[in-house]
């Protein structure tokens, strides 16, 4: 492969350890579809005859059938995707395909592969996102009414919508589609024609190829094009920020399925038993995707350690991109897959919400603001609640079940209509505003966030 410069063949070792077809031949596909476009460039440009280029295309096209048959047969001497690829086509085209490769190299090439690849991938996971979302849509449309204990350092704090926290987490996952689209535009920049590190002394015309292959633009520097990995960085970055939010998601069902919340049920196709315990059933794919969050967020800090002390231009550290950013792709893929049927499934025990948002004054601010439209300042009303409170705890009654001379004894500002706004449901319709949880409100949320969605399917 490397021509007349060595005098010994490659230590067999050496060869085993610096290939990388094992795990690259997975670009074989994007690997073609960038060798035909240059071929066809080539052709265009008179830097190779238009039927050498035409000979060219077609035996790529029957080694991408032989790949697709799984009749290829891989070859670790040939160390890469791309000369296994190229030295198949020599096979069956003859020396004309030894002129493929004329006006690029490896490092272009190589860099033009995982952006084609990133740029499909990227389409896919966008793809499950909004799949997701409108399945959580549709789940918060169900219970816009159904009420919950909203929580604060996982302490009860005030009555909410079921339906208003699952728009929450819509508001997660629509910020982080935004942030794939908006990383996509990155990734769909063209490295081809950069060749090594230096562009080609052949009058090749960028442009063709951008066009043939779909790319936005060009990558303007070629130093800057074959050594890059930012692009993949920053996919591994927001697929991390991705996990963490489904991380988020898995701990509340995982805490919500358990006998002390009681809150929800997901399909027993998504859990598992217990080989001693019978009466068990456990949330595994929660519990999975909550710790595979974790090796997402290793595969970012690899890629960054990776490239952080890379001198200009490519060196052969970047060998050691491909694999990381292969399993982040395989790991948000699935864990997202899960999350489509998953989320939407869920069941809410609407009763056991209802009885846990009675246990924890979770009305106590609504008095409190009760107090401060009669006129009292926040900070003694604050005070008079606290007070109350106190009373309820020692009675082991809710705000609601005080009477009213109880609640009296506390401040002459407390009147009759006071109850309004101590049932659930007053605490719900009262915070009728965007972004509140009035049921009203979480149905004109929906609404905007089906807007939103069709938005991302046009971009």
């Amino acid at each position: 492969m490397w021509g007349g410069r060595f005098s010994e063949a490659t230590d067999s070792f050496v060869a085993e350890f610096t290939a990388s077809v094992n795990f690259d031949q997975r670009f074989a596909k994007h690997d073609i579809a960038g060798s035909i476009a240059h071929a066809t460039m080539l052709g265009e440009c008179h830097i190779i005859t238009k039927e050498e280029s035409n000979t060219i295309i077609e035996g790529l096209k029957q080694v991408q059938a032989e790949i697709d048959a799984g009749n290829f047969n891989w070859s670790v001497v040939l160390e890469d995707v791309h000369m296994n690829v190229e030295s198949r086509l020599t096979d069956l085209i003859g020396t004309v395909g030894k002129k493929l490769h004329t006006g690029r190299s490896r490092n272009d090439q190589v860099a033009t592969d995982i952006r084609l690849w990133l740029r499909e991938e990227t389409d896919n996971i966008v793809e499950l996102l909004i799949k997701l979302q409108s399945g959580l849509l549709a789940l918060a449309s169900k219970h816009t009414h159904t009420i919950m204990p909203g929580f604060t350092h996982l302490q009860t704090a005030q009555p909410v919508s079921f339906g208003h926290h699952v728009m929450a987490w819509f508001e997660m996952l629509n910020r982080d589609t935004q942030r794939f689209i908006d990383a996509r535009s990155r990734i769909n920049q063209m490295p081809l024609g950069s060749a090594a590190l230096a562009g080609t002394t052949f009058a090749i015309d960028r442009t063709i190829t951008q066009k043939l292959l779909g790319f936005e633009g060009i990558c303007e520097n070629s130093l800057d094009a074959v050594s890059d990995r930012d692009f993949a960085i920053e996919f591994t970055s927001a697929a991390s920020i991705l996990m963490m939010h489904l991380s988020r998601m898995s701990e509340e069902i995982i805490l919500w399925m358990s006998a002390q919340f009681g809150f929800v049920q997901i399909p027993d196709r998504f859990c598992t038993g217990s080989s001693i315990m019978p009466q068990k059933k456990n949330p595994d794919v929660p519990e999975l995707v909550r710790g595979k969050a974790a090796r997402v967020f290793g595969q970012l800090t690899t890629l960054l350690t990776l490239m952080k002390n890379q001198p200009l231009a490519y060196n052969k550290d970047n060998q050691e991109d491909k694999e990381p950013l292969f399993d982040c792709v395989d790991t948000l893929s699935g864990s997202l897959l899960a999350f489509v049927d998953m989320l939407p499934n869920i069941t809410p025990n609407a009763d056991k919400m209802r009885d846990a948002t009675m246990k924890g004054y979770a009305t106590a601010t609504d008095l409190a603001d009760y107090l401060v439209r009669n006129g009292v300042a926040f900070r003694d009303a604050h005070e008079v609640v606290g007070h109350a409170v106190a009373l309820g705890i020692e009675e082991n009654k809710d705000l609601s079940e005080l009477s009213l001379e109880q609640l009296q004894a506390f401040s002459n500002e407390i009147h009759a209509d006071v109850f309004d706004y101590l049932t659930l449901e007053g605490s719900l319709n009262a915070r009728d505003h965007i972004g509140g949880t009035a049921p009203n409100q979480v149905t004109q949320a929906i609404t905007r966030g089906k807007a939103k969605l069709e938005k991302l399917k046009a971009k």
